[in-house]
């Protein structure tokens, strides 16, 4: 089974925004993975403001908490494991959660890998030349009026439909 850790902190992070509460996350800043700025550190914590103004390119992944901010004004990517947050909440009058130790679930290693081959396997967009979209389009054209000139096609009679391109 996976880490319910994300999934609970996904879902308290959008009741206390919903609530317009300021979300803070508190980090174990000596966890392996952790990259926070060390200047704020203080006792191995580290208490992080994770709100829309403060953040931007805030993803809550199953596995890391990732987003870009200015500390001091420097910019900084900082990437928090889930197994590093060891609380999540309002800035405002502390309502939130604490994290206890989590036991590695039976199984986490294999759905991890499952997952990871579900992404590799999904199919993905690729940008097209713009040479070859104005030719099929061309095409197009000229087939529409060949069928306009020998009166085979009735107006508003046809069903649309897409073409893939590729």
């Amino acid at each position: 089974m996976l880490s319910s850790r994300p999934y609970l902190a996904r879902g308290l992070y959008e009741w206390l925004l919903d609530n317009e509460l300021t979300p803070y996350i508190v980090v174990d800043a000596e966890r392996e993975g952790v990259r926070v700025p060390q200047q704020f550190i203080q006792n191995g914590q580290i208490v992080l403001n994770i709100a829309p103004t403060a953040v931007r390119e805030l993803d809550m992944a199953n596995d890391v908490l990732s987003f870009d901010a200015r500390f001091g004004g420097h910019p900084m990517q900082v990437l928090v494991p889930f197994t590093a947050i060891i609380a999540l909440y309002a800035k405002e009058n502390g309502v939130g959660m604490v994290f206890g130790h989590e036991p590695v679930m039976p199984g986490y290693d294999e759905a991890i890998a499952d997952e990871m081959k579900q992404k590799e396997e999904r199919p993905v967009l690729e940008s097209v030349d713009t040479s070859e979209v104005d030719k099929a389009r061309q095409d197009d054209s000229k087939k529409e009026s060949d069928q306009d000139s020998s009166g085979k096609k009735e107006s508003g009679k046809e069903r649309p439909s897409l073409r893939v391109i590729k």
